[in-house]
């Protein structure tokens, strides 16, 4: 039984749900028109290329620059119908209304006996006059070469003349499989057409490979009486397997099927914690905790976070069930498996932040939302969510992909795209504890933020947060499991969520899209500082776990130390000025990788400190000195303030990390 705030919560997510759609009944920004329209694209679609396209028509004179100030203009179902290309997928069949006629194109649904079959579809018109379409007897007006979205069920009708709908949907027998691994799993179940089949309560998820998945155990599954797959997978630490079974007619067929472990970071006192995850953030299904239970065993994945916060208005989600499990372990936990939660603390003008650990509520959970002022400064939240045992990190800090040596005002060019703009301040003043460079906006960007922030003398712990929304079925790495993405923590006896987050304060960690990543340098592992003199000889090895690696780099503050294929690379180095040394694993797109750029994992540096002197690069120290001044013109262009107080502020803030820096280049 649900706490009765919690369940109240849940029971009013469906009612947004039911009377608004995916959106909840959001305010308009860009993400959240974004969200509406990903539930139909894939990785494959371009949802911005098609949205700047539309804008740039509408603004004709305007440089490219700005047009992303206009996002939340779109006509967002003309961009789905864009972005598809005339692709069709298999949630949202299309009629295209042309000078000619009308052709509906569909992937056609399996359905059981004589289940009721409903679908979401695409109404596209190359027409250069408004077409009126009767869906299920309500009429739509679709504009001159416009698109709309419709739901129906049961019957279409174009001026008049019913539309043959017998394409959208394929009857077929029914059967049953029974799955069965020993121990909690993720399954993918799929007929020849690719269409997946749940168990029944289960909520229809599909991850960023197009992939159906639910998670359990012993569960039965009802499925066409047809060829059907069967796949089980365990999170990153397991391979995956499949087969193949023909079920008959009325009968239910058992598949035992089980994954291998590739590696066991556990026996190795490494655990894998995913900290940045929201239960329930807009969505087709609101999700009650049992389902992230179900998936954190389902994944193996050690440690979750689920963070309360806000879309885009006051409300703030989950946010009953923090108040009633604040410091205290989620009901499902257990010596393997630790469940917390905590909060995404939001100002979409200087970025993100969450913490793990919390022992009670923060009185604010974000800033500068529907018009109200960006203040105070994210540093305060940090100052109080540490105060309430929170570690505290940037997520998905940086959505541009750019070098090492890029200026920063790449990512400083526009208004509010929740990238991670104050760390830089928070890092000088050691305000903030880790960096989620394993996210799912650029993790190459991010990287070489954070090789920046340490290169300049901050010492920031690299983390990971996938930013998964159980809420959500379909919508790419949001909709795929938790943990699907992990920081692993070097943790000192059982795993409790203060050993965890002392491992996380103390830098042990690495931080990985699947492979297994390990660094020593004489020895010592991330997180360790090594106090050395001028001359020092320093061993240096790396060594990784994963087929999807193709390569491995041994990196100080200097660049590229050494280069070499998977598995083992050692590299020397005489010590001159003081330095950090990190480990980065990577490799092209692969089935074991969610994220679009492919593999990726990267480590804590081991910091090697010279005649008492701890890195702090000229060029990272003036670089972040640059920053500064970048965001500080950004926050004067586009922030919102009741009075020039608050503004001051976020002045004083960054002049005292200013301070911080230069000193740093005595």
């Amino acid at each position: 039984m649900l706490p009765r705030p919690v369940a109240d919560a849940l029971a009013g997510y469906r009612s947004l749900r039911d009377v608004h759609g995916v959106c909840w009944g959001e305010p308009p920004l860009t993400y959240v028109v974004q969200a509406w329209a990903t539930v139909y694209l894939d990785r494959r679609h371009n949802y911005w290329a098609a949205a700047r396209g539309q804008l740039a028509e509408r603004h004709p004179g305007l440089p490219p620059e700005r047009l992303e100030d206009h996002l939340s203009e779109v006509d967002v179902e003309q961009v789905v119908r864009d972005a598809l290309r005339g692709d069709v997928p298999d949630n949202l069949p299309a009629l295209r209304l042309t000078p000619e006629g009308r052709t509906l194109e569909a992937r056609s649904r399996v359905v059981l006996g004589d289940e009721p079959f409903r679908t979401a579809l695409l109404l596209d018109s190359s027409r250069a006059e408004p077409v009126e379409v009767v869906v299920d007897g309500t009429a739509h007006t679709v504009p001159p070469r416009g698109a709309k979205v419709v739901e129906v069920a049961r019957a279409v009708t174009v001026e008049g003349r019913p539309v043959d709908l017998s394409p959208l949907v394929r009857r077929a027998e029914a059967a049953s499989v029974r799955v069965r691994a020993g121990f909690a799993c993720r399954w993918s179940v799929t007929s020849a057409n690719g269409q997946g089949w749940y168990p029944e309560g289960a909520p229809p998820k599909v991850d960023a490979h197009g992939a159906a998945y639910f998670h359990g155990d012993d569960l039965v599954v009802a499925v066409p009486a047809e060829a059907i797959t069967v796949r089980v997978a365990r999170g990153m630490e397991y391979t995956s397997a499949e087969v193949v079974v023909t079920p008959r007619p009325g009968a239910e067929t058992l598949v035992e099927l089980a994954p291998e472990r590739l590696y066991d970071a556990a026996a190795r006192g490494w655990y894998g914690g995913d900290l940045h995850v929201h239960l329930n953030w807009m969505g087709e299904e609101p999700a009650a905790p049992a389902l992230a239970a179900a998936a954190q065993h389902g994944e193996d994945l050690h440690v979750l976070n689920l963070v309360a916060g806000n879309v885009a208005a006051e409300r703030v989600y989950d946010v009953e069930a923090l108040a009633h499990w604040a410091g205290k372990e989620l009901p499902w936990s257990d010596e393997r498996h630790l469940a917390r939660l905590g909060v995404e603390y939001r100002n979409d003008l200087v970025g993100h932040l969450s913490a793990f650990g919390l022992r009670d509520l923060p009185r604010h959970y974000h800033t500068g939302f529907q018009g109200t002022a960006d203040w105070p400064p994210n540093a305060a939240a940090c100052e109080e969510l540490r105060a309430l045992g929170g570690v505290t990190g940037y997520g998905h800090p940086f959505h541009t992909a750019f070098a090492d040596d890029d200026p920063p005002d790449v990512v400083l060019d526009r208004g509010r795209d929740c990238s991670a703009r104050e760390i830089v301040a928070d890092a000088a003043l050691g305000l903030i504890d880790t960096l989620d460079v394993l996210n799912h906006s650029s993790i190459s960007g991010t990287a070489a933020v954070y090789r920046r922030l340490i290169g300049a003398g901050n010492k920031l712990t690299v983390t990971a947060g996938t930013d998964a929304v159980l809420s959500f079925c379909r919508r790419g790495t949001a909709s795929s499991p938790p943990g699907w993405e992990r920081v692993y923590a070097n943790v000192a006896g059982p795993l409790t969520a203060e050993s965890y987050a002392e491992a996380i304060l103390l830098g042990r960690t690495f931080a990985t899209t699947g492979p297994w990543l390990e660094l020593t340098v004489n020895g010592h592992g991330p997180g360790d500082t090594l106090e050395l003199a001028p001359g020092q000889r320093v061993e240096i090895v790396v060594s990784s776990i994963g087929p999807e690696v193709e390569s491995l780099e041994i990196r100080t503050a200097e660049g590229v130390l050494a280069q070499g294929p998977p598995g083992r690379l050692a590299a020397t180095m005489v010590t001159g000025e003081p330095t950090y040394v990190v480990a980065v694993a990577s490799g092209g797109p692969h089935p074991r990788s969610f994220h679009r750029s492919g593999a990726y994992a990267h480590t804590s540096p081991v910091y090697v400190d010279v005649a008492g002197e701890h890195v702090a690069r000229e060029a990272d120290v003036r670089w972040c000195l640059a920053w500064l001044d970048r965001l500080e013109a950004l926050l004067r262009e586009f922030g919102t303030f009741d009075h020039p107080d608050q503004l001051d502020d976020h002045m004083n803030l960054y002049d005292r990390a200013r301070e911080v820096y230069r000193s740093r280049l005595d």
